[in-house]
């Protein structure tokens, strides 16, 4: 049976990268009428409450047409069933969206939209994230185009001329476990109570293997063996791709790095059962839209579904 996809995986997706270099079929596409814009402000997704479960507004027709002319440019991100699919930056421009729903982080709501309407608005935003940030040349500093349907910025100063690309920072997330004990630690950025998986970015001339290793020992001074690649989920939060891995730890013996986190714990099969975690908020999982809460499932025996809220 194939295993689900974690949340903000975007297979639906047809990217359909071959148009992008096809100026008129972007143009025809954007101004058909069937066109499907998805708004972002401020890194935030526009999410409609109105049917109790929050959905996600995609903009069609007169409303998308003039959204998409406040705005510099818009990103064409490709076709769901047919239908094409647009990123439109509407931050600090005056339009008339706030009545049809409101402007949140996707990481509230996430874990409660369809998968698919979660793969879009995550795509979305990490697009317009990266273009704020590339709005100059990184080589030279002269001012940036923009090319390929929104994939591409390209330097105007003639005698640079670089192309810069969307980018998207690798970091591992691993479970370590040894017996029947897990490791969670607690970020200094955390909510109060919540625990969860080691993390940290790949640094260059690393593997990812490699990554597992160091960051687990940087955080608790655990070394770790027979890292195994589980799955991965895009986390444009704000541009990182998360490969998650499980690692069996060769001690229980740790020593928490204060400035990596504020505390870790082994947890036991047995104290991670819901009937058995504190009820006072001390301690909770990290929630089901996360590739931490899967990799925790995954060990305890048993999937975490990509849209139920917990």
């Amino acid at each position: 049976m194939e295993r689900p996809r974690n949340p903000y995986s975007s297979a639906e997706i047809d990217r359909a990268s071959h148009e992008r270099e096809n100026e008129e079929r972007i143009i025809e596409l954007a101004s058909s009428g069937v066109a499907r814009f998805v708004p972002i402000d401020t890194e935030r997704n526009l999410i409609s409450k109105a049917a109790g479960n929050p959905e996600a507004v995609f903009l069609q027709g007169m409303m998308a047409r003039a959204v998409a002319s406040t705005a510099e440019h818009h990103i064409f991100l490709g076709y769901v069933e047919g239908t094409p699919y647009f990123a439109v930056d509407v931050t600090g421009k005056e339009t008339p969206l706030a009545e049809l729903g409101e402007f949140v982080d996707l990481r509230q709501v996430g874990a409660l939209l369809f998968a698919r309407e979660g793969s879009i608005l995550a795509y979305a935003r990490g697009m317009t994230y990266w273009h704020r940030r590339h709005r100059f040349c990184g080589v030279c500093g002269s001012p940036t185009r923009v090319m390929r349907a929104g994939h591409v910025r390209v330097c105007t100063n003639e005698s640079c001329k670089t192309e810069h690309f969307p980018r998207t920072d690798p970091a591992v997330i691993m479970l370590v476990h040894r017996g029947d004990k897990c490791l969670l630690g607690r970020g200094k950025q955390f909510p109060r109570g919540m625990h969860s998986t080691l993390a940290g970015f790949v640094e260059p001339g690393e593997s990812f293997e490699d990554a597992v290793a160091r960051e687990v020992y940087e955080e608790v001074r655990v070394r770790v063996r027979n890292v195994t690649y589980r799955s991965s989920q895009p986390w444009p939060f704000p541009a990182s791709v998360m490969i998650g891995f499980h690692a069996e730890a060769e001690s229980l013996e740790i020593e928490v790095n204060q400035d990596e986190l504020a505390s870790a714990r082994w947890m036991s099969r047995e104290e991670l059962r819901p009937e058995n975690l504190p009820k006072d908020g001390s301690f909770f999982m990290p929630r089901r839209d996360s590739i931490a809460r899967r990799l925790i499932e995954e060990w305890l025996g048993h999937e975490a579904g990509p849209s139920i809220a917990g």
